[in-house]
């Protein structure tokens, strides 16, 4: 069984072509720049070349890509997009348009001339990852499942926060499931408040096979967990801290008992190692959290989660996990399969099983052989 897993980052994404006959170490793995990084350089240089620039396709991460397209308005420089890409920088239109933007339909965006740099937003371009996958001689017709991996703040109402939505969203879920793999959908299955997860499936529609997506946080804690040393306490605590969200789940035989996220860029070691106390013994608040211009916390457990392990109290996984190097918690540095960068596809696939049961059996076989099955890749016809 060959599965595809992406997991789109705001820096990277970071790709993992499963192969249930290998061990996991052995996986084709790629690590390339993210959608909202490709778009924020081809905009650059549309600046740099005082160019005009059209957005056309759909909604994806913003963050690059939107505070490049801003700045290319505030240069006096003519920009345009159609209202789904639009949706990429701004939910509300009006706001989109208040930045200097102008907003057309498909049809006007087709009849800009050659010399206007067209750019065509998608967080999911299987099209592109198959002819890197080609040129190595390594097909990819013979897939099961595709599973993708991004972070969706949800299309939130004008009048409701997108960061009260987002976490309101992720508590209902925890709620409901419990269950890391609770964030994980088949692409018939999402839901429609989440808009950049929809586009993925949409981009994804010629697939003739399954599609898994996943939010990106999830995905990485769920990986993190086939690090050895989460099977060695029976509650752990194992924090993303990602380029730009950080969150940590507190886990425990009956599952998630708390959470928080927050924006990377506004903590340091010092207030992050706050909040991941306060996690631990239970005296985190919501309100707090958001007041902090953090999404969110989430408590499920009254009974504090240790914290004086004699080797580590906290799992960390992430591009920015450096932020706890030297930390004074006991910090294990997740690297599940020998690579943290890949540990939201790892989750990828874990989800997978649970959102395709037909495949679950196999999966868990392959994840869970802890001596490896021993194959190597030139016995693989």
């Amino acid at each position: 069984m060959k599965i595809l897993a992406v997991d789109i980052g705001t820096g990277t994404q970071d790709i993992l072509l499963f192969d249930s006959r290998l061990d996991v170490e052995n996986a084709f793995k790629l690590v390339l720049p993210s959608p909202t990084m490709m778009v924020h350089r081809k905009i650059q240089q549309a600046t740099h070349q005082q160019a005009a620039v059209v957005l056309t396709g759909t909604v994806m991460g913003g963050g690059p890509a939107a505070w490049a397209a801003e700045a290319h308005a505030r240069a006096g420089l003519p920009i345009y997009a159609t209202p789904l890409a639009a949706a990429t920088i701004n939910d509300d239109l009006s706001k989109v348009e208040a930045l200097g933007i102008q907003i057309i339909d498909d049809e006007d965006a087709a009849q800009f001339p050659p010399e206007v740099c067209q750019i065509c937003l998608r967080d999911f371009d299987f099209q592109i990852i198959l002819e890197v996958f080609q040129k190595f001689h390594v097909p990819l017709d013979d897939l099961a499942a595709v599973a993708v991996a991004a972070f969706d703040h949800g299309a939130a109402p004008p009048e409701i926060s997108d960061r009260k939505f987002r976490f309101d969203f992720i508590r209902n879920q925890i709620l409901e499931y419990n269950s890391l793999s609770g964030f994980a959908w088949q692409s018939r299955d999402i839901p429609k408040t989440l808009t950049r997860l929809r586009a993925i499936g949409e981009s994804a529609k010629d697939l003739h096979v399954p599609l898994i997506v996943m939010d990106t946080a999830p995905a990485a804690v769920l990986g993190a967990t086939f690090d050895p040393a989460a099977k060695n306490h029976d509650r752990i605590m194992i924090a993303n801290v990602g380029n730009f969200h950080t969150l940590a789940f507190r886990l425990g035989p009956d599952g998630i008992e708390g959470l928080f996220e927050h924006h990377t860029g506004l903590l340091d070691q010092v207030s992050l190692e706050h909040y991941l106390l306060s996690l631990a013994d239970g005296t985190l608040s919501n309100d707090n959290t958001f007041e902090d211009h953090g999404h969110g916390a989430l408590i499920l457990s009254d009974q504090p989660l240790q914290m004086d392990y004699p080797d580590y109290n906290l799992i960390v996984t992430g591009p920015r996990r450096s932020m706890l190097a030297g930390s004074s918690l006991g910090v294990h540095q997740a690297v599940p399969f020998g690579d943290m960068m890949l540990a939201g596809c790892f989750g990828l696939i874990a989800a997978t099983a649970d959102c395709v049961p037909d495949y679950s059996e196999i999966i868990h076989y392959s994840l869970g052989k802890i001596n490896g099955l021993g194959t190597p890749p030139w016995e693989i016809h």
